[in-house]
């Protein structure tokens, strides 16, 4: 039987209610409409999944500390200013079942609350002289972006390899997990060696995150989206690229013009959605996965025993087994 999150956090609950305190007091405006979004957008908040990835890796060889703390405020700072401007790049209005920042307060709020976001990260790290957490967080920005215009610029050509997708999720979404695991396993151990290996973990599982992410598109349990939003998005993800690659030239031709032309579509979409599930799409996705997901587990193995080896591989099994 799966743990929920709730089960999964309890050894670090009086952290993470603790980490929420530092995490608002680093929000703090004192421009009132600055204050008012940031309420928001704590009211609104999501599992906490990347601070637990946090301290979970500080707890493989050490105590939870001061500085613990504030590499979590750091990752969890940088991952809301993500979310706020990817909800522009998207144009979505809709975040976690909640109406976006950018809907309720336009674009140009909304790309400004993300700067704001950031520079509180940069100046927390900076005036504590955390500058080893900041260049680990410094590194996920800079992959994050490129994997975003990576996907943008091969989208347009829809010439995506199983390779190039695995470039693009690694920058897009593992690169903020190497960083929390990063940044929470420096926070308290200065091995370069150890910090290599958590920090490829931290990749593995990130991927692995994103291809069940990716499942949920073509009716893999409940999804927390319709079905057939990343086609609609003209997103290629794993199934498909997967059934594109094993298709005659016919089929290929088919489908590739129903993401082009026919992407709105709910009637052509579903057509596409079941093609890909008859066709090995959703079970060779579910394979890549459990591949990545025991290359994590065994990385893990390497570290002893503790609350929070422990804690990280409750977190592998969540992440890949969620149902939304």
């Amino acid at each position: 039987m799966q743990l929920t999150i709730k089960e999964i956090r309890r050894p670090i609950d009086a952290e993470l209610r603790l980490f929420e305190k530092h995490f608002i007091d680093a929000m703090k405006s004192k421009v009132p409409l600055l204050d008012k979004i940031m309420y928001y957008i704590v009211k609104h908040k999501g599992k906490q999944m990347r601070p637990m990835f946090v301290f979970f890796s500080a707890l493989l060889s050490g105590e939870i500390t001061e500085r613990t703390h504030r590499g979590a405020a750091l990752i969890e700072l940088l991952h809301t200013a993500t979310l706020v401007h990817d909800d522009v790049v998207d144009d979505s209005n809709m975040r976690r079942g909640f109406f976006s920042v950018n809907a309720l307060w336009k674009n140009k709020v909304a790309v400004l609350v993300g700067d704001f976001l950031l520079s509180k990260g940069l100046l927390l790290s900076v005036k504590n002289k955390d500058f080893d957490l900041l260049e680990l967080v410094s590194e996920a920005v800079e992959d994050m972006s490129e994997g975003e215009l990576l996907q943008m610029e091969k989208a347009r050509k829809m010439d995506i390899t199983e390779e190039v997708y695995y470039e693009i999720i690694k920058r897009k979404t593992a690169s903020l997990i190497t960083s929390a695991c990063g940044v929470g396993f420096a926070s308290n151990n200065n091995s370069k060696e150890q910090l290599e290996q958590i920090k490829l973990f931290g990749e593995k599982i990130g991927i692995a995150f994103q291809i069940r992410d990716d499942l949920f598109d073509y009716g893999s349990h409940k999804p927390g989206k319709p079905v057939g939003i990343d086609i609609k998005e003209k997103k290629m993800t794993l199934p498909l690229i997967y059934v594109l690659q094993m298709a005659s030239s016919k089929d290929k031709a088919w489908m590739i013009n129903i993401v082009k032309r026919h992407n709105e579509n709910k009637e052509k979409v579903n057509e596409l959605v079941q093609y890909v599930q008859q066709n090995g799409g959703l079970d060779y996705a579910t394979q890549k996965m459990n591949e990545y997901q025991q290359e994590a587990l065994n990385i893990l193995k390497a570290f002893p025993e503790s609350e929070g080896r422990t804690g990280l591989e409750q977190l592998i099994a969540f992440t890949t087994q969620r149902k939304k």
